[in-house]
């Protein structure tokens, strides 16, 4: 099948300097920027958003697109400053689920958690401190925007002030904390069991 797709033929080493040492495997592809909509788009889902409070590592970012597109949420919120984008690496640690799943940039977090409660959201923010109930325990609230705090800092103190709800991930071995991707995906799938249940 034919396109009007450009190719143009290169040496391999042009092609390991565009890619900075990936395994292109010959080719490489030069997409259009991705395409973020806007944070109206995804209150209009209704669906369980889910935010990144200055998630940083493309691995994490990937993984979580990657269940949230398996409990088929609303979209994923990324603040625009000091924070992961939508890049090859998170593409490919996403295992394609990126392009599935919609994701909004924001200017401030604070001012979106506002806006989403106007909207009628529940804020929920993962954290490990003492006012924080189980997550297993508690009756999650619809609609629901789950936050996601930054790996090593967790929530920012402002996002967890504006928070509704605090949750805590349960922890029974040696270690005391989960990463953000193992967190949040916990966290998707415990909103997932719960609307199941609903329905039943």
């Amino acid at each position: 099948m034919e396109s009007d797709v450009p190719v143009d033929v290169a040496p391999r080493m042009l092609l390991d300097d565009m890619t900075t040492g990936a395994n292109h495997q010959g080719v490489v592809l030069d997409p259009a920027d991705y395409p973020y909509l806007d944070l109206s788009d995804l209150i209009e889902t209704g669906k369980t958003l889910l935010i990144l409070d200055h998630v940083q590592d493309p691995q994490n970012f990937g993984t979580l697109i990657r269940a949230a597109d398996a409990v088929d949420i609303g979209g994923v919120i990324l603040p625009q400053d000091r924070s992961v984008s939508v890049t090859p690496s998170v593409v490919n640690a996403s295992a394609g689920a990126v392009e599935h799943v919609a994701v909004a940039l924001v200017a401030n977090l604070n001012r979106t958690l506002e806006r989403l409660e106007a909207a009628g959201y529940w804020t929920a923010g993962l954290d490990g401190g003492a006012k924080a109930v189980d997550l297993f325990e508690a009756d999650l609230p619809s609609p629901l925007a789950l936050i996601v705090g930054s790996e090593g800092k967790g929530l920012s103190q402002s996002v967890r002030a504006k928070c509704q709800l605090l949750l805590r991930i349960p922890m029974n071995g040696h270690v005391d904390s989960l990463n953000a991707a193992t967190a949040g995906t916990v966290a998707l799938y415990e909103t997932l069991r719960q609307k199941r249940l609903a329905l039943t």
